[in-house]
């Protein structure tokens, strides 16, 4: 763009002679910087600034000239990416408000302005464009500054409450009479309302944004298409053409006009007030074959302004011509859209099309730019954010770009964090979503948790026991596996298990008298978590007599039973849950967060990991470049439209407990309904040919120097077609970013769906089964008998009728063979081990579950109750019925009574196990249950004999 250097006036500058103001439609930091813009205000009169997001993503999303600020922001904060947009483009508009701040104050406010855009998403949105409004005209701070609102029915408002708080508007997006006409009303509304208030109606100045060229480039379409065609008032529709834009707006000028000649308006005009001009937008030339001046020569007149692209700016400089051309043919004009309406081309209908493809692609380029923004802030960010890389052939690939764009055109990652249910089922979804906030919360409260992190630590414990339940637990369990024993902190262990073996264990790892224990209920009346309090609280006080309490940290929720006993009791401190999380996304609350504080994690820099994870999946950032929508999206596409619902996970060692807490977070959110992911955990992976065409895989590899031995295996299953999702985390306390990352995936994935993520149906039918056999043990003093319907050597076979009268036969192997033959392409089969969790145990469920695979060429998943009650237990039952189930029961060596209570943790254990598979049988899924009687090891080493024998 060049500036004129000639002594006399170029048409641009004699533009003033006629009273119109020439803005310049663009904006950049270097246009700015160089001194480009001041150079056209001194030498062509440019009065004024307008911006809008297309011209920003020009301007941010190509070349390097925004680098140095975005470097110098992120080194000091963490910003979602529409926050750091935003700082960008307050730089800029605040540098031109200063350029053109002579020129306001010459003009006395009348001119001078930039013009800064409210988001394209709020178009619809009266109450969050007058916030929006507010705040960004307070961020700014400019008295030169106007806020650009789009004149939608819904903003109209808004566009009343703004004037009427003293902020400058510029209404943009009008194309129709009728739309000008309710500008109008909401503009002298809001100077009278001010005008009530005591405001100073001088300093408020607006324009209306009357869009032109997009009209005629409609209408003219429609003429040609009607022509061709051979219409019959082909000569007629000829004369029209390239008119009806341009009459449309001299028609609006009439009407500005008498405006301003009425009383109500003389009396604000008395009072100091400004009027609202006309502004000319999208005045350059489409139509080659029209003049590309035409939208410029033929629309200047007194107290109106023209914003100009640059090419037309140069243009008009060139070659324009400079006369009051508004004022005259106006019953030209009259004509032209009478000849319109006669001629059926709907001007009314095609407004109402202009506002809505204006608001569509304001809203695109507004994607675009987020988008440029958010891949640029990654880049910058670099090693500071988890990456991710998807190998997915070419249908599912194919399948999930579209599935993204759905969600970019509707705007479903803006619902989602606006706690909308309809991204869902529209029932109870959004009381839910406290998560999608608690990071920011948790780093407002920072310092009473390091404040409780230094008590911990001064009272010296040993040890440090959390008794949890599903996400009371598996969270914690991932930070402990993952971070190990901290310097001047107790080792922390997790306890989710009934099993008397698991809880004599654990008892023995600690001193009771210095260890700090937890006990984390959600609903405090879990029944896991209150007979592991009981039984360790009576360890306490026989360590510690009265001050036992001293020595136990309750969480939960406000209100609850475990509150209240902790209150009785003593306990040193209770920390208060989140009612508006659920247990499996809780890691990041207290449930998490009081644990790892107590074992030493280091706090501020684990929650400013997890706050980048929740930035770089904000609302401000499109579904392409979110990770969290993007892995939501394939898990949801792959499971839904490819049967690829077996969602298996390879992790390095560091980092591998993850899926522990993953597979909960995946089975309990979306397994419902006959519908689900089923997770697959601890798989150890295997050649291509182990596997079907019902896995989708997520590689979780913590990047080292070297390549991990994983590494050639996940490429080879990638060479193979399978697909792979991996993720890359540069250090381990990453593993905060990827609990937020998962959270929001498994909630995308549950829209896909079409699921409410949130609820858990079937786990609180396994808990309704349990209680009624724990309530007869309590009234018999026996649990109800039971009949195997096959015994052989040690073990005997238990299953419902329909379960037993399939699985007939003269051995513990043709048993198992009959079990096993039900499985089918797509199925997976689920070995549920109600025995002591420990390195024996867990050895042999994985080479049993390996050979199941490898024979069967299906996923294996290899659980241990009742942990996983809380966990994959419902994706078994309300899931698809994909699922052949193995349960394994066995005699209990040791037992352990339950202070307080007339059952002993084996008495709970085995009426959790029966209670899971009654629920199992109810659901009619293919379950057999074998229980070991006598030595369990030889049991077990016979059991794995027998399937291998079996498969």
């Amino acid at each position: 763009m060049t500036a004129s250097h000639s002594k006399g006036a170029n048409p641009v500058q004699a533009l003033a002679s006629v009273q119109q103001s020439p803005w310049l439609d663009f904006i950049r930091r270097s246009f700015v910087e160089d001194g480009s813009l001041a150079r056209l205000v001194a030498e062509d009169d440019v009065r004024g600034v307008t911006s809008n997001p297309a011209i920003f993503q020009k301007a941010m999303g190509e070349g390097t000239e925004y680098d140095a600020q975005m470097t110098s922001i992120l080194a000091h904060e963490i910003v979602s990416p529409g926050t750091l947009y935003e700082k960008l483009a307050v730089h800029d508009i605040q540098k031109a408000a200063h350029v053109l701040a002579p020129v306001y104050k010459a003009t006395d406010a009348k001119d001078g302005f930039v013009s800064l855009e409210v988001s394209p998403y709020l178009a619809r949105d009266e109450k969050g464009t007058a916030h929006e409004a507010a705040r960004l005209w307070a961020d700014v701070a400019e008295p030169n500054l106007m806020i650009k609102i789009p004149a939608t029915p819904e903003s109209i408002p808004a566009i009343r409450q703004t004037l009427a708080a003293g902020i400058n508007v510029n209404v943009t997006l009008i194309f129709a009479l009728s739309a000008y006409k309710a500008v109008v009303e909401a503009w002298l509304s809001g100077l009278e309302d001010l005008h009530k208030k005591g405001g100073d109606l001088s300093r408020v100045a607006s324009v209306a944004s009357f869009f032109v060229s997009r009209i005629d480039g409609k209408i003219d379409a429609e003429i040609d298409r009607r022509i061709q065609a051979g219409d019959k008032d082909a000569k007629a529709l000829a004369a029209v053409r390239g008119k009806v834009a341009i009459a449309n707006a001299k028609l609006a000028y009439v009407y500005w006009q008498d405006v301003i000649q009425t009383p109500r308006w003389k009396a604000l005009e008395a009072a100091g007030a400004q009027p609202q001009r006309l502004l000319w937008a999208s005045t350059g030339t489409k139509d080659k074959a029209y003049s590309d001046v035409l939208y410029v020569d033929s629309l200047i007149g007194p107290h109106t302004v023209n914003t100009v692209p640059p090419a037309t700016l140069d243009a008009f400089r060139d070659h324009g011509t400079v006369a009051e051309t508004l004022t005259t043919g106006v019953d030209e004009a009259r004509h032209v859209l009478a000849e319109a309406e006669r001629l059926g081309l709907n001007l009314e209908g095609v407004t109402n099309i202009l506002l809505d493809e204006g608001v569509t692609s304001f809203e695109q380029a507004f994607d675009t730019l987020l988008g440029s923004v958010a891949a640029k802030q990654t880049a910058l960010l670099g090693n500071k954010l988890t990456s991710t890389k998807a190998a997915l052939p070419a249908d599912l690939d194919a399948a999930v770009q579209k599935g993204l764009e759905e969600w970019r055109k509707v705007g479903t990652i803006r619902k989602l964090w606006a706690k909308d249910a309809s991204v869902w089922t529209n029932g109870p979804e959004a009381k839910w979503l406290k998560w999608l906030d608690i990071v920011d919360d948790r780093m407002t409260h920072l310092a009473e948790l390091e404040s409780f992190q230094a008590d911990v630590k001064a009272r010296g414990f040993k040890q440090v026991l959390l008794m949890g339940m599903g996400g009371s637990s598996l969270g914690p369990e991932v930070l402990a596996e993952t971070f190990g024993k901290h310097e001047g902190f107790g080792h922390l262990y997790v306890l989710d298990s009934t099993d008397p073996q698991q809880v004599a264990t654990y008892a023995k790892k600690i001193d009771p008298a210095h260890t700090l224990f937890i006990v984390a209920s959600k609903s405090g009346g879990t029944l896991e978590p209150n007979i592991m309090l009981a039984y360790f609280h009576d360890l306490a006080q026989k360590a510690l007599g009265e001050k036992a309490g001293s020595h136990f940290v309750a969480i939960t929720d406000p209100g609850s039973k475990l509150e209240a006993h902790a209150k009785k009791s003593g306990f040193w401190k209770i920390f208060a849950g989140e009612p508006e999380i659920g247990g499996r996304f809780s890691v990041l609350s207290n449930f998490g967060l009081v644990p790892a504080a107590a074992s030493g994690i280091a706090l501020k820099p684990f929650l400013e990991d997890a706050l980048r994870g929740v930035r770089a999946a904000d609302a401000s950032v499109p579904p392409a470049e979110n990770p969290a929508v993007l892995l939501g999206t394939i898990m949801g596409v792959a499971a839904t439209q490819f049967g690829r619902d077996k969602l298996t996970v390879i992790a390095t060692p560091q980092i591998a407990d993850f899926g522990a807490w993953m597979e909960q977070l995946v089975a309990e959110s979306t397994g419902k309904h006959g519908k689900g992911i089923i997770p697959i955990d601890d798989e150890t992976l295997g050649g291509p040919k182990r596997y079907g065409a019902d896995r989708l895989f997520v590689y979780l590899r913590l990047a080292p120097e070297h390549r991990h031995e994983q590494d050639e295996a996940v490429s080879t299953l990638i060479e193979a077609g399978q697909p792979v999702v991996t993720i890359t985390l540069h250090t381990t306390r990453q593993i905060a970013q990827e609990f937020f990352r998962w959270e929001l995936a498994t909630a995308v994935a549950g829209a896909f769906l079409g699921i409410d993520p949130f609820d858990q149906p079937d786990v609180e039918a396994s808990k309704i089964e349990t209680r009624k056999l724990t309530d007869a043990y309590n009234t018999t003093g026996s649990l109800p008998a039971e009949t195997p319907f096959a015994e052989f050597g040690p073990f005997a076979f238990f299953a419902d009728k329909k379960n037993a009268a399939a699985l007939k036969g003269d051995s513990a192997e043709a048993v198992l063979k009959a079990h096993f033959d039900r499985v089918k392409t797509g199925d997976y089969v689920g070995l549920l081990a109600y025995i002591e969790r420990d390195t024996a145990t867990r050895e042999w469920i994985q080479h049993t579950r390996l050979k199941i695979r490898d024979a069967k060429t299906i996923a294996t998943a290899a659980e241990f109750g009742p942990r996983f009650l809380h966990s994959t237990g419902q994706a078994y039952k309300g899931g698809p019925d994909s699922g052949v189930f193995l349960q394994i029961t066995a005699d209990d060596a040791h037992d352990l009574p339950v202070p307080g209570a007339n059952y002993s943790f084996g008495v709970v254990k085995a009426a959790q196990a029966r209670g899971d598979f009654d629920v199992l049988a109810e659901r009619g899924r293919r379950a057999l249950r074998v229980h070991i009687r006598g030595e369990l090891k030889a049991g077990l080493a016979a059991l794995a004999q027998a399937i291998h024998a079996a498969v």
